[in-house]
């Protein structure tokens, strides 16, 4: 059997804050030459029956996959499960409890954004979800793009949505702990989702990956969507020192807003041990 080389593990679609439906996520997945996917949306495993379904059609193998947000000292992490039995009641109550306070936050968001003249945010933000559960700050960036307010969503955050900024509203997510175990106990693998992007000090980030690793945690996104060349063989270094699988994802969401194309990265290095050959049982 030939070696799965083109795996994307990280993208997400409508059922979060993707633009896609499942489906049509899978053909775009299948037309690039993805061989094996998974779709992993925030805090959400909704979408996994079709996500299934539909890479089955296109002749990919699938693997189960959510992004968990996790609050870690202070800072907002992303924890990637794959791999585990979506029907695990355990793993459904977690992520209904950190989708639970997203209302809450978007209100408080909308608020900080009328205080600068910007009336409705909720409203209009809440038109790109449906579903206030899984509302998000990339959906109140595309209400503001929408409006003219702003002409990409990067541009949304730089001004709006980030600390310091007005519609910026903290939010406590679930602890580490609670992450991995929710995906382990699932019989699945817990990966740290794009590492590059925390802007940890090398303390912080060395606590992360030895606390991680200590409470379960078997694997760390090497190559992705937002990870230079440069970042590529930092964190291949960092899955060798701590004993880690490599994992690989385009990170994608929308084909008007993201710099990646699913299944477009380089592949892994090749003296790391991908996450999928651990998970080789689990593929569907």
């Amino acid at each position: 059997m030939t070696p799965i080389q083109n795996a994307d593990l990280h993208c997400h679609s409508t059922v979060s804050d993707g633009t896609l439906a499942p489906e049509a996520l899978a053909q775009r997945a299948s037309a690039n030459g993805v061989e094996l996917w998974a779709l992993t949306d925030h805090d959400e495993i909704g979408g996994q029956h079709r996500a299934a379904e539909a890479a089955k059609a296109h002749g990919m193998g699938y693997l189960t996959g959510t992004e968990i947000s996790v609050t870690f000292i202070g800072h907002t992490v992303h924890i990637v499960g794959l791999g585990f039995d979506a029907n695990n009641l355990t793993l459904k109550d977690g992520l209904r409890k950190t989708r639970g306070g997203r209302e809450e936050r978007a209100i408080e968001m909308s608020d900080g954004l009328a205080k600068v003249g910007i009336k409705g945010a909720f409203e209009g933000a809440l038109k790109f979800v449906g579903n206030p559960e899984l509302i998000s700050r990339t959906h109140f960036a595309r209400f503001l793009v929408e409006s003219g307010i702003c002409r990409e969503t990067n541009e949304v955050f730089r001004k709006y949505l980030t600390e310091g900024k007005p519609g910026f509203v903290p939010h406590r997510w679930a602890s580490l702990k609670d992450a991995v175990s929710w995906i382990t106990g699932a019989g699945g693998m817990a990966v740290i989702a794009h590492p590059a992007r925390y802007k940890f000090t090398p303390n912080e980030e060395f606590a992360l990956f030895t606390e991680f690793k200590a409470l379960g945690g078997q694997g760390v996104e090497v190559v992705t969507g937002s990870h230079t060349v440069a970042e590529y063989a930092i964190y291949a270094e960092t899955a060798r020192e701590f004993g880690l699988a490599a994992s690989r994802g385009s990170d994608f969401h929308s084909p008007d807003e993201s710099h990646t194309e699913l299944g477009t990265l380089p592949f892994l290095p090749s003296n790391l041990t991908p996450i999928w050959d651990v998970l080789a049982s689990r593929i569907q």
